[in-house]
């Protein structure tokens, strides 16, 4: 057990007055407690804890997933928290990365705004952690209040827009994320702080091309490990730039060149962003903006009757060009596609985990339908996914026309969460691998996560082992 105790012009950030930003930030990350959070900020992250385990649980019959938990296995490292789903334990930071991964991979977990899956970084990293040191579920909702934070704190001074960044978004700040979680769990002082976002920004990186493959799900794997990582080192006394925030070639340098507002950075819990704007809950276990497609085409549905009468299906969308697959290769890059998730919603009346089988992606209808599907690119549309929107045109034999739209899919920010809608998820989730006695023990638990003892919060874990 661990014991505790584009090419922009360069700007030259440390010629400014106030170099000590880093500092800042580690000082906030270090005065925030659970003492510090209200009451609705606490409810929002075990909301969102909840919906990160439910949906890593269901994503541990992926294939991806279990490549990794076997690869990790095989290393027969120290036995200090759970690998979800696959019944062993490891190191703290080798169970962050495998639980991460579980968690992104089908690509089902909150949105953040600004956009990123600011969660399946945050909640591995924490747990593992806690387990390994005996934390209780309060400190695991101070961590990730602090990591989903920091997440959006960064994407809100670098005002992030889609296809900003050169690398895929969870890659940059949701090691950053991983971070502030675990350097909470491990009482981490300020300075110390410094240092380990200091260590975390040199493990920045994903690339977009990986979108659509098994690598993708590993980016938040390798944030939620390097997190771990960064803490566990500072806290052995490592060390590195102390002012990497706003260090010459140093990570907003690096990343966010075009613009980076500190004073909004260092609003830091003012509000909690998890709570405003707050996330998005997916009820679809796609790409975010093809929640847009699918909402659409599920409006249309009814209208369409024999789906085998349809001649055409025309989407327009903004210029998302990674998300524009005409025949993608597998069920999982389908989880990527426009067309391939309109078409999933046209058939079936519904988009769930099962709908990104392979079996699923070749059968003959989902064949023939996805060569009736063309999209087409608007480039004066916001391909922001706050304030986009999507239509669809399904033409059938007859030449009748069904139209449909979507701006806001079930779950989007600014609109309450169906509490039963939410539940119905979380249990469809965790039935993957638990019955329904041990779901709803899952869910009673996460409901009252702040008042988990460490031994109730090894209980938990274990179960979802």
């Amino acid at each position: 057990m661990i014991q505790v105790r584009d090419s922009a012009p360069r700007r030259d950030v440390t010629a400014q007055p106030n170099n000590d930003r880093t500092a800042a930030i580690a000082a906030s990350l270090a005065q925030a407690t659970y003492d510090s959070l209200n009451a609705e900020t606490v409810e929002s992250v075990k909301l969102l804890v909840a919906d990160g385990i439910a949906v890593a649980v269901a994503g541990t019959r992926e294939p991806a997933p279990a490549i990794v938990a076997e690869h990790v296995r095989a290393l027969e490292a120290k036995q200090e928290a759970t690998v979800w789903g696959y019944g062993f334990k490891t190191t703290a930071q080798h169970a962050a990365y495998c639980n991460a991964v579980a968690m992104h991979v089908l690509d089902f977990e909150p949105m953040s705004s600004p956009p990123t899956h600011a969660v399946s970084p945050t909640v591995p990293a924490a747990l593992a952690m806690a387990e390994a040191l005996g934390a209780s579920g309060r400190e695991v909702v101070a961590a990730c209040a602090k990591g989903f934070e920091l997440q959006g704190r960064v994407l809100l001074a670098s005002s992030h827009t889609r296809g900003s960044l050169p690398f895929h978004t969870p890659g940059v700040v949701g090691v950053m994320g991983s971070t502030a979680a675990a350097a909470h769990l491990l009482g981490l002082e300020a300075p110390q702080i410094a240092h380990a976002l200091g260590i975390a920004a040199s493990r920045c990186g994903g690339l977009p091309a990986n979108t659509g493959s098994m690598v993708k799900c590993t980016h938040c794997g390798n944030a939620a490990a390097a997190g771990v990582e960064a803490a566990l080192l500072a806290r052995r006394g490592f060390t590195a730039n102390p002012n990497i925030f706003e260090a010459g070639d140093g990570y907003v340098e690096t990343f966010f060149p075009r613009h980076f507002d500190y004073d909004a950075l260092l609003e830091f819990g003012r509000p909690y962003r998890c709570v405003n704007p707050g996330m998005a809950i997916k009820f679809y276990p796609s790409k975010y903006p093809t929640h847009f497609a699918i909402a659409a085409a599920l409006g249309v549905r009814g209208k369409v009757g024999d789906v085998s009468r349809i001649r055409e299906v025309r989407i327009l969308t903004p210029e998302i060009v990674d998300a524009d697959r005409a025949q993608p290769r597998s069920g999982l890059e389908g989880r990527f596609s426009f067309q391939y998730t309109a078409a999933a919603a046209l058939l079936d009346g519904r988009v769930g985990i099962d709908s990104f089988s392979d079996a699923r992606r070749f059968r003959p209808d989902m064949e023939a339908l996805l060569a009736k599907t063309t999209v087409r690119r608007v480039p004066s549309r916001s391909r922001d996914t706050r304030n986009m929107h999507v239509d669809i045109e399904v033409i059938m034999d007859d030449g009748v026309v069904h139209r449909g739209t979507c701006s806001a899919p079930p779950g989007t920010w600014g609109q309450p969460v169906d509490p039963g809608q939410h539940r119905e998820k979380l249990r469809d989730c965790l039935g993957v691998r638990l019955d329904k006695a041990n779901q709803e023990r899952v869910l009673e638990a996460l409901a009252r996560l702040e008042e988990l003892s460490p031994g109730d919060l090894a209980g938990l874990l274990a179960r979802l082992a």
